[in-house]
């Protein structure tokens, strides 16, 4: 037992300085907070994404297939959900508005769907419009294949870019040996899309022998977050590790990240899955994390209503059930801290229109941080 403590010891120590990340990187708790959290929607049992309308309502997603709709106080359950696959990780997942909803009135959802041959699900992508609180003009723009019984790893977010292309993950789906490294395979993968579910001619395997082509990035995990950079307009995504090795990376048309192949992580039964974190035409992360955090949403904040976060990243944690804030300084994480440590499995985080944070929590609801200024 001592020498596979010392061994994941030296292991985890490797790993550290392999990347040029400090062993020290460690979350702090601040001695005081800037905000207090309020239970702004409750009663939700698994809420996992959240879109913001103009009228100051909310679109919220959860888990076992509904789409509710929250204005003043009320929840509205919005009909037409397509039938949604649960299992594990998989069922209903991320919502996100059109940029342009304001005028086409189109919101995009992600969902395990058993459509297609063979026993089990894959990740879906749909476009559909709401009227009179149900959805209509019903579209799905991906279906990945195979479908499989596996429960985990399905993804899912959105992102949408300044040029107005749609960006989705899907996970690996529990076959790392395979699909994450084949290009045409889905799974392990970040896509991207026109609006209308059209393959982009400039996405980099469109004119690659069977290969999928909607595929923008490969040798990805699990991505859970996922977003654009309010400053850069990158696409930046945080997924999944193993034991060890969550990972945030800039998604780079056709770059490859390396999962199984490279990894700051270790197999849960604490044997190694592979001795390299870096191989040639493998991209590095620009953070991870040691322990897992088991990262799920994300959002980059804008606003200057919570004092000396404006710049800051911030992570929903679901194992250690916290949000955790990160300060970047050159591209790498230089701070890191947990917020409403102990609230629960936090499963998304946003920034609304209103400049306040958003923050959804498995088994309570949506949290709204309100600045002290407001208290």
């Amino acid at each position: 037992m001592e020498k596979s403590i010392a061994h994941l010891f030296f292991f985890v120590v490797l790993l550290n300085s392999a990347c040029g990340q400090g062993p020290d990187n460690e979350v702090h708790t601040p001695k005081s907070t800037v905000f207090s959290a309020e239970l702004f929607v409750d009663q939700l049992q698994l809420p996992w994404g959240m879109a913001f309308l103009s009228d100051n309502s909310m679109l919220i997603t959860e888990k076992a297939g509904r789409i509710i709709h929250v204005k003043d106080g009320k929840k509205t359950a919005i009909k037409g959900v397509p039938k949604v696959y649960l299992r594990g990780q998989g069922g209903l997942m991320d919502i996100a508005l059109h940029p342009d909803y304001a005028t086409n009135g189109w919101l995009y959802i992600s969902y395990a769907s058993s459509e297609g041959g063979g026993k089990g699900g894959n990740t879906a992508i749909m476009r559909a419009r709401i009227v009179n609180n149900s959805l209509v003009d019903r579209k799905v723009l991906y279906k990945a294949v195979p479908n499989t019984t596996r429960g985990q790893h399905f993804g899912s977010r959105f992102a949408f870019d300044r040029e107005g292309y749609l960006y989705f993950s899907i996970g690996e789906r529990g076959d790392r040996e395979v699909n994450p490294q084949d290009i045409t395979r889905d799974g392990g993968k970040i896509y991207r899309l026109h609006d209308d579910g059209r393959i982009p001619a400039d996405n980099p395997f469109v004119n690659k022998a069977g290969a999928k082509t909607a595929i923008f990035s490969y040798g990805h995990r699990n991505p859970q977050g996922l977003l654009t950079h309010p400053e850069t307009g990158q696409i930046w995504d945080h997924e999944h590790g193993p034991r060890g090795g969550d990972e945030i990376n800039i998604v780079q048309k056709g770059k490859n990240y390396g999962w199984p192949k490279i990894t700051y992580g270790i197999n849960y039964s604490g044997s190694a899955i592979t001795d390299k974190t870096h191989m040639p035409g493998m991209e590095q992360p620009i953070h991870y994390w040691i322990p897992s955090i088991a990262p799920s949403g994300m959002a980059f904040v804008t606003t200057e209503k919570y004092p000396g976060w404006k710049g800051s990243l911030l992570v929903g944690s679901l194992v250690f059930q916290y949000l955790e804030r990160l300060e970047l300084k050159d591209g790498k994480v230089v701070y890191r801290e947990k917020l409403m440590d102990g609230i629960g499995r936090v499963r998304d985080v946003r920034q609304g229109p209103d400049g306040l944070i958003y923050v959804a929590v498995e088994g309570k609801g949506i949290y709204r941080l309100n600045p002290d200024s407001q208290k």
